[in-house]
């Protein structure tokens, strides 16, 4: 299976979990958070369009305008994703259980078979689907998708070419409005692809795929309910409005409203009525907005696990104990109540990455490798690795001190309170870990360039199976967290995972897998933590939606 080698930030797979806004609170009303109750249910006021006010506009905050509104590039941003899903298509719906659909203004059938042992599947797509520049959303955009994503021409930087790369063909079915899909063996997970699709003009050349997003919307390569009104990529507003080109239920909101500010510019902003919704990241965060009247907070599990990353292509990292010794230099639990300080969360410690403990299949294989705290061990692993401790405490190697750079993104106070604390855990191992504060904007130049030793974020998607798709980019590419070796030595078995025919089997290989990569001491599962809402009283299908996924035409405030 090959990946194409470049850095990624999934929109709401991947954003900073230390060092930048993530999670929730319980409301500030001073009861327990229980993780059981958080993960069977999901707040969002789900109304039926009936029920849903023709008009009105709805502000919240991103991070940043990022450059790059290419959400199918590698060095997109979780904020490029966020952004991008407002005016391009958006093919699959899911439903609170975590149930796949297809979103019949764009795709009205799906079927799949296995022809001699290879997957064919075929997409009947909506007669009236059309870009905005009046192109026909055909087999040609799934085409155009497949061409970027294959990993044929390394020119394109793709976000992942897992599971594209297993594509033989993408050709016209009945007629130009049926695309079908040809996999080379049976791959399990080809729900997880498709999801959207890319105007062919965009996909025309490496060139193009790779930069004409950059400083540039390009609306006219859109489709869906909105489409962009104001987006100046680096600026600090986008404003999307409903689209005349659109065929399907009209936007019940005039316009959606996306301001990039830091996360407690946006508390103030909520707090001061410039916003409609913030996400309440912190019981100091909550207090801020503990009385205010016609709020809603909405509560859910996050579908994410707060990681580090220990990055092993750090001169100082490439050895295995080292990297070990930090693990066990870590106090997760301790960890995880200064980020939910306050909020009486109780969520066990995460052992793997791939499954959240709620689900079915989860198991704790991180224990089962001997990680956790033990910072006795860890001093015996760096001495072993010939890093003695210097009069003041800090480890040394050849002359050289043992320190190790963790970037804080954002102004977030439970960021820097867990930075100070890792800090001084690590230091009681003889590690100096230097605390590098940046801005919100700063992060995807942080991330995409690994520009950090130690390095916190969240990753995690709604749909239960893209985990499973995007495997490999997580675990065995270098576009991910792990270094050469760990690709060359589990690629090769993660591609013959991806041809297994019985899900289960491949499932619980996938989990074997995980617990051999997890054993290489690249990556620490850290904590798991609430998703919490702030919202205005009456905004309908929007919130802490655990796995719901819906039409964005439908968010809009409730009637009466």
């Amino acid at each position: 299976m090959k990946v194409q080698s470049k850095s990624i930030a999934f929109a709401a797979l991947l954003a900073v979990a230390l060092t930048a806004c993530s999670g929730g609170d319980d409301g500030g009303s001073g009861e327990s958070l229980k993780s059981d109750e958080l993960a069977s249910q999901a707040q969002y006021n789900p109304q039926p369009r009936d029920n849903v006010e023709d008009g009105g506009t709805f502000t919240r905050a991103v991070g940043e305008i990022p450059d790059n509104l290419n959400t199918l590039h590698a060095d997109k941003s979780a904020d490029t994703a966020a952004l991008s899903m407002m005016y391009n298509p958006q093919l699959q719906l899911i439903a609170e259980d975590g149930a796949l659909s297809w979103n019949k203004d764009y795709v009205t059938d799906v079927s799949e078979e296995l022809v001699d042992g290879n997957r064919v599947v075929t997409y009947t797509i909506n007669d009236e689907a059309v870009f905005n520049d009046g192109t026909p959303i055909d087999w040609r955009a799934f085409e155009a998708l497949w061409k970027v994503s294959n990993g044929k021409n390394e020119k394109y930087a793709p976000v992942s070419t897992e599971g594209y790369s297993l594509i033989t063909s993408v050709e016209p079915g009945e007629n130009d409005k049926q695309a079908v899909v040809t996999y080379d063996g049976p791959w399990l997970w080809w729900q997880s692809q498709f999801k959207e699709v890319i105007h062919p003009d965009a996909a025309k050349d490496p060139e193009t795929f790779n930069t004409a997003y950059t400083m540039d919307a390009h609306d006219e390569w859109g489709a869906g309910p909105y489409h962009v009104k104001e987006l100046e990529p680096g600026g600090t507003t986008a404003v999307f409005e409903r689209n005349p080109h659109w065929w399907g239920n009209p936007g019940k909101l005039d316009e959606f409203v996306f301001r990039a500010m830091e996360s407690t510019a946006a508390i103030n902003a909520f707090r001061n009525g410039e916003l409609d919704a913030v996400s309440a990241t912190s019981a100091e965060n909550l207090a801020q907005i503990e009385g205010m009247e016609g709020i809603d907070v909405r509560k859910a599990a996050t579908l994410a696990v707060t990681f580090m990353h220990v990055n092993a292509s750090s001169p100082k990292l490439k050895d295995a104990d080292v990297r070990k010794a930090v693990h066990l230099g870590i106090d997760r639990q301790t960890l995880q109540d200064v980020r939910y300080d306050g909020m009486g969360w109780d969520a066990e410690l995460p052992g793997m990455v791939t499954l959240y403990p709620f689900q079915e299949g989860y198991r704790d294989t991180y224990s089962e490798i001997g990680g956790g705290y033990d910072p006795e061990e860890a001093g015996k692993l760096l001495d072993g690795a010939g890093w003695s401790v210097g009069d003041d405490g800090i480890r040394e190697k050849d002359g050289e001190k043992l320190q190790l750079l963790f970037p804080i993104i954002g102004d977030a106070s439970y960021s820097k309170n867990g930075a100070v604390a890792l800090q001084a855990m690590l230091k009681e191992i003889g590690i100096d870990l230097k605390l590098d504060y940046r801005s919100a904007d700063e992060f995807t130049d942080t991330y995409t360039k690994k520009d950090y030793d130690l390095f916190s974020l969240n990753w995690g998607t709604a749909d239960p199976d893209e985990n499973f798709f995007y495997f490999c980019y997580f675990y065995c590419s270098d576009a991910g967290y792990v270094d050469q070796e760990t690709i060359d030595t589990y690629a090769p078995v993660v591609q013959e995972i991806g041809q297994e025919t019985d899900k289960v089997k491949a499932v619980e290989a996938f989990l074997q897998t995980e617990k051999d990569i997890l054993s290489t001491w690249q990556i620490d599962p850290l904590y798991t933590g609430p998703t919490i809402f702030a919202v205005k009283e009456g905004m309908a299908n929007f919130g802490a939606d655990l796995f719901f996924f819906g039409p964005i035409e439908d968010i809009g405030w409730q009637k009466g």
